[in-house]
């Protein structure tokens, strides 16, 4: 991998290699583009590989982090850690510790969060060298757990898909196919068991299905039964690829809205469901309201100031269509095309971010 001419083509600014023998740390830290503020993005602990693929899977990640920040309104770029490391059982003290002194080195151009492999408690570790990361514990001031919000988010995005897909925002009386029942799917199904909506749901996770057949009524389907059922939006909130060639026939949907990242398993496939015309919420957008409540800690966190933020998902998601109807695009591309925009507004009156070490935590405090 050439890793300069990489970093050309998508413009990314910096990339950061993080060793500590005494712990273990292997870390890389990547910093695609900080026109709109400080990179945001967690750090993920994972077996990689290679070297290689780890290097990739944060260069991919941050990117997707300066959309999603950017899509989502916030004055913040994107970036993303990985470490190199089993999650289960290479953690300890000394290696959060370590990786939260090399965040702090970045002096604010780079803020960490909770990921894949990582838990609030590795957050409480980096927090005691710096103050750049979120998702910390509520006794420091931090937002808590993120799924609550994050479904909302997503419910609040689905209500913007069923006007563009049915003329009425109303989801009383709709079908909704949710796959995966977890902690984002789970809190998603309450909100439209409360509006008044049908649910067909299904896991791998059987208890998780009971629990919603319980809690909502819902009709349990088998995991591989889930595409072909007759709703009118689907959910996909576990995997991601599963908007793909095998499952693109299958569907009976009018729109697509859930809380999975990745849906598209590739671009040609969010082409082919707009040219049937299902209307289809893109995934990092509709998603975004974990990434805004933890944001909103960079303030000195205040509930009701970040679930107005996250309500701005449901026009943020309206913006999207009027895009994809003003350049005759898919919305996945009419979402790129939001934060792009956006991006280049502000880099005609900025160039890189740079903050002072003390900006943040005087906003923070």
């Amino acid at each position: 991998m050439e890793l300069f001419k990489y970093m050309e083509k998508y413009d990314y600014e910096q990339l950061v290699f993080c060793q500590d023998q005494q712990s273990g740390l292997k870390a890389i830290i990547a910093i695609h583009d900080t026109t709109l503020g400080p990179a945001l993005g967690g750090t993920r602990m994972w077996t990689y590989a290679s070297e290689e693929a780890a290097i990739e899977d944060a260069l991919r990640l941050a990117k997707g982090m300066t959309y999603k920040n950017a899509a989502a309104g916030l004055n913040l770029g994107g970036g993303k850690t990985v470490i190199i490391g089993d999650p289960r059982k290479d953690k300890n003290e000394e290696m959060f510790r370590a990786f939260g002194r090399y965040v702090q080195s970045l002096s604010g151009r780079y803020i960490t969060a909770e990921d894949v492999g990582t838990t609030v408690s590795d957050m409480d570790l980096i927090h005691e060298e710096t103050d750049y990361v979120t998702g910390i514990s509520p006794a420091f001031g931090s937002s808590g757990n993120p799924s609550p919000v994050t479904a909302y988010g997503c419910y609040v995005g689905m209500k913007a898909a069923a006007k563009e897909a049915f003329g009425s925002d109303s989801l009383e009386g709709r079908t909704i196919a949710v796959q995966g029942v977890g902690n984002v799917a789970y809190n998603l199904c309450r909100h439209l068991h409360e509006e008044g909506a049908s649910l067909i749901v299904t896991d791998i996770n059987k208890e998780a299905v009971r629990r919603a057949v319980d809690d909502f009524g819902a009709k349990a389907v088998e995991p591989n039964e889930i595409y072909g059922v007759e709703a009118d939006i689907f959910a996909p909130c576990a995997l991601g690829a599963v908007i793909n060639d095998e499952t693109i026939p299958q569907l009976k949907v009018k729109a697509i809205a859930g809380s999975a990242n990745n849906q598209l398993k590739e671009t040609r496939h969010g082409d082919t469901i707009h040219e049937m015309g299902i209307v289809y919420a893109p995934d990092y957008v509709i998603n975004a309201g974990g990434v805004i409540n933890v944001a909103d800690e960079l303030y000195g966190y205040n509930r009701e100031r970040a679930m107005k933020k996250v309500d701005q998902i449901y026009h943020t998601i309206e913006k999207i269509f009027a895009i994809s109807k003003r350049d005759q695009v898919p919305s996945y591309v009419a979402a790129d095309r939001l934060a792009e925009e956006r991006i280049e507004k502000m880099r005609r009156s900025r160039s890189q971010f740079l903050l002072d070490g003390k900006h943040i935590l005087n906003r923070r405090r």
